[in-house]
C-alpha cells in the first residue's frame, strides 16, 4: 500500500541537502549516460564496417599471380605467369572444401579503365569479365533487367550489365536502358541490366563505376585467350577458409611450376580471415564498453551507499525516536532502501533517457547527411540491453541501501536518542 508519510519523509530528506543529492545522483546519471553513448558508438562503428561489406560472402578469398621470387625447375626468378581457365576445374576436383570458384578478368588489365560511350556521352570505367556465380559471392542490387547468365557465357554474347554511376553518366534520367547499346572500345554491347552496389564508401563507389560482361566474351574481346586474371573462391560452411586458401595456393603452385616455398609468387586476400578479425575486434570493444560502463555505475552506486551512511548518522536520533514509539525494524529498513532505490532509479532513468536521445539524434543526423568516407553508420542502443541495465542499476540501488539500513536498525533506541550529531 502507498505510504504517503514515508514518501514525504524521503522527499524532505533529499530536499534538505540539495547539492549532496544532486552530486550523488549525478554519479549514477553519468555512469549509465556514458554506457549508452559508448554502446551507441560501438554499434555505429560496427554498422559502418559491416555496411561497407554489403552482402559479400564472408567465407571467401581471392588469389592472383605475382612475379616469382625464387628460381624453380629451370625457370628464373621474377618470372611472369598466368592462371588458366582449366585451373578452375582442377581446384574443384582436388579441393573438397571449395564451394564456388569464379574466374575474373579485368578488361585492359588490373585497375585499367576502358573507354565506354553511348552517343555523345562517354567515360572511362572498369570493365570486368565475370560468370553467373559471381552473384553468389558479391551480390548487387539489380535495378533494371537481369544479371549475367549461363547462356551469355556459353554464347560469348556481347551483353553488359552496368553500374549505377555508368547508367547515370550515359543515359537520361529515368530512361529505360534495356536493349540499348553502349560501345566499349570499338565494340558494341547490348545492355541487359543495371545494378547498384550494396557496399558503402569507396568500395561501393568503385563498383558502381564498373561494367560487367560475360567472362568468355572478355577473353575474346581483349584477346586474353585462356588466361584468368584472378579467382574468387568461397568455402563450404563446414570448412575453414584459411585451410582452403593454403590448399588452393599449393595446388596452383604445383600446376604452374612455382617453388613450394615461394610465398611471393601469389597474392591473396582472405575475406574470411579479415571477417574473423573484425568480429573479434567488435567483441573486444563491446566487452570494454561494458567494463568501463559497469565500473562507472558501480562507482555511482557506491557513492549512494556512502551518502546513505552519512544520512543515517545525521538521523540517528530521529531513528531512535521512531524505534522508541513503536516503528518496526522493517519500517526503518524499507524507508532507507526506498530512498536509495528512488534516487538510483531516477538518476539512472534520466541518464538512460538522455543517452539514448543523443544517440538517436546522432543517428538521424548521419542518416540525413551520410558521408561516403565515414566508417560510422546508424549508431543505436539495444532497447532490451538498455532496460536490463536500468533494472540492474535499480537492484544495485537496493544493495546500496541494505548496509546503511542494517546499521540503522542495529542501533538501540535509547543509545540513538542520547547520541549527539
Amino acid at each position: 500500500m502507498f505510504d504517503l508519510d514515508k514518501w514525504q519523509e524521503i522527499f524532505y530528506t533529499l530536499k534538505k541537502n540539495k547539492l549532496r543529492t544532486f552530486l550523488t545522483g549525478f554519479g549514477v546519471f553519468w555512469g549509465i549516460f556514458m554506457l549508452m553513448l559508448m554502446m551507441g558508438a560501438g554499434k555505429g562503428l560496427e554498422n559502418g564496417v559491416y555496411a561497407n561489406m554489403g552482402d559479400f560472402a564472408t567465407n571467401s578469398m581471392f588469389v592472383w599471380t605475382q612475379p616469382t621470387s625464387k628460381p624453380y625447375k629451370g625457370f628464373p626468378r621474377n618470372r611472369r605467369y598466368y592462371f588458366k581457365y582449366e585451373d578452375k576445374q582442377a581446384m574443384k576436383d582436388n579441393i573438397a572444401g571449395i564451394d564456388i570458384i569464379a574466374p575474373r578478368m579485368q578488361g585492359g588489365g588490373y585497375q585499367n579503365a576502358s573507354l565506354v560511350s553511348r552517343g555523345l556521352q562517354e567515360g572511362s570505367y572498369e570493365v570486368t569479365g565475370i560468370i553467373p556465380e559471381d552473384y553468389k559471392i558479391d551480390p548487387v542490387s539489380i535495378k533494371h533487367g537481369r544479371f549475367i547468365n549461363e547462356m551469355d557465357l556459353k554464347g560469348n554474347r556481347k551483353v553488359a550489365i552496368i553500374g549505377k554511376t555508368v547508367y547515370n553518366d550515359l543515359f537520361e534520367k529515368d530512361e529505360d536502358p534495356l536493349n540499348k547499346y553502349i560501345r566499349i572500345g570499338e565494340i558494341y554491347f547490348q545492355v541487359i541490366g543495371t545494378y547498384e552496389s550494396k557496399h558503402s564508401q569507396r568500395w561501393g563507389e568503385q563498383q558502381n563505376q564498373t561494367v560487367f560482361i560475360p567472362f568468355s566474351t572478355c577473353q575474346v574481346v581483349y584477346n586474353y585467350n585462356n588466361i584468368v586474371g584472378y579467382f574468387a573462391i568461397t568455402a563450404k560452411p563446414e570448412y575453414d577458409i584459411m585451410k582452403v586458401e593454403k590448399e588452393v595456393k599449393a595446388l596452383l603452385a604445383k600446376r604452374h611450376d612455382i617453388h613450394p616455398e615461394d610465398e611471393g609468387a601469389m597474392g591473396s586476400n582472405n575475406v574470411g580471415e579479415e571477417f574473423k578479425k573484425m568480429s573479434g575486434l567488435f567483441l573486444g570493444i563491446n566487452i570494454l564498453v561494458w567494463i568501463v560502463g559497469i565500473g562507472t555505475l558501480l562507482a555511482g552506486v557506491i557513492g549512494i551507499s556512502n551518502i546513505m551512511l552519512i544520512i543515517i548518522k545525521e538521523r540517528t536520533q530521529e531513528i531512535g525516536i521512531k524505534r522508541a514509539i513503536g516503528a518496526s525494524p522493517l519500517n526503518i529498513i524499507s524507508t532507507i532502501i526506498t530512498e536509495s532505490v528512488f534516487l538510483t532509479g531516477l538518476a539512472g532513468f534520466l541518464g538512460m533517457f538522455f543517452g539514448v536521445l543523443i544517440v538517436e539524434g546522432i543517428s538521424q543526423a548521419i542518416g540525413s547527411n551520410p558521408s561516403a568516407d565515414s566508417g560510422f553508420l546508424n549508431p543505436e542502443v539495444n532497447f532490451t540491453v538498455a532496460v536490463t541495465s536500468l533494472l540492474i542499476l535499480i537492484f544495485s540501488g537496493v544493495l546500496a541501501g541494505v548496509i546503511p539500513s542494517r546499521r540503522a536498525v542495529a542501533i538501540k533506541p535509547i543509545e540513538a536518542i542520547r547520541q549527539e550529531n
